[in-house]
């Protein structure tokens, strides 16, 4: 099989595409060395890894703001991959008339966090937990970030129940085993590729979110991409750039990792 070649200017307008899009990313990379201390300063003075030392020096500022932003994504995540795969299963399984109508209506409502403004979300949020009296920290936080990871995971799971054979859970059933036990040695491990993929994508979102956790944070807590914001008035430090290369080193390697592991398990083609 022949592969078309890309015309010239098929070519130029991709090359264009790609550095529009890995530009600013190499920048961030780039100036993570610059020596120049000068805030909001573009001038690249020289070569130092002066800023990962600070990074790995410090403990107060960005380190706590780090250190809460894994916790509250750690956390935030763990919660909705179980809500959000329990519900997934709970929604495929209603099928048949009234029940099926309802799970409609069920899965709507579920989803409808990544289909709400963040502002109106955080807003309404913030609301929420002002009339039930809730004390505004990591607790909140958390609650926030459950709220809308579940979507990512259901609608990720919910695509890979869809594509299941349901001849595998009843031949189980038809050899005696209980729905407990179908479960957990069936449906659990058949989808535990498309929960890996629904719970790395919430913690992303839970990582990189700022607007609601802007409305339901309190004393005492900073996430890193409230700190980020923050120090923007005064200039962000280098180390943020020091900081935000590390976590795309780990991203990178993270991806790297899975997809040699996927190529090894992946079945051979038969010579």
């Amino acid at each position: 099989m022949k592969h078309k070649r890309l015309s010239p200017p098929s070519l130029v307008f991709v090359s264009l595409v790609i550095l529009f899009m890995y530009l600013p990313v190499l920048m961030m990379v780039l100036y993570s060395f610059n020596a120049n201390d000068a805030r909001n300063s573009a001038a690249f003075t020289g070569f130092t890894l002066r800023w990962y030392k600070e990074l790995f020096s410090t403990t107060r500022g960005i380190g706590e703001s780090l250190w809460s932003t894994l916790q509250l994504g750690a956390l935030s995540t763990l919660l909705a991959t179980v809500i959000g795969t329990a519900g997934a299963i709970g929604l495929a399984r209603m099928k048949v008339g009234l029940a099926s109508r309802i799970g409609r209506a069920a899965e709507t409502m579920m989803t409808l966090p990544i289909m709400i403004p963040e502002i109106v979300l955080g807003m309404a949020l913030m609301a929420l937990f002002y009339l039930v009296e809730l004390p505004f920290g990591m607790l909140t936080l958390t609650l926030a970030h459950t709220t809308f990871c579940v979507p990512y995971i259901l609608i990720v799971v919910r695509g890979r129940l869809a594509g299941m054979d349901p001849a595998l859970e009843e031949a189980a059933r038809d050899l005696g085993a209980s729905p407990r036990r179908v479960l957990w040695d069936i449906t659990l491990p058949l989808l535990w590729p498309a929960v890996l993929s629904g719970a790395f994508l919430a913690l992303a979102m839970s990582l990189d979110d700022l607007i609601i956790s802007f409305f339901v944070t309190g004393a005492g807590v900073n996430t890193l991409p409230l700190y980020i914001y923050s120090s923007v008035k005064t200039g962000v430090s280098l180390k943020v750039n020091a900081l935000a290369t590390l976590m795309l080193i780990a991203a990178f390697s993270v991806g790297v990792f899975f997809t040699i592991r996927g190529r090894k398990t992946a079945p051979q083609p038969s010579p």
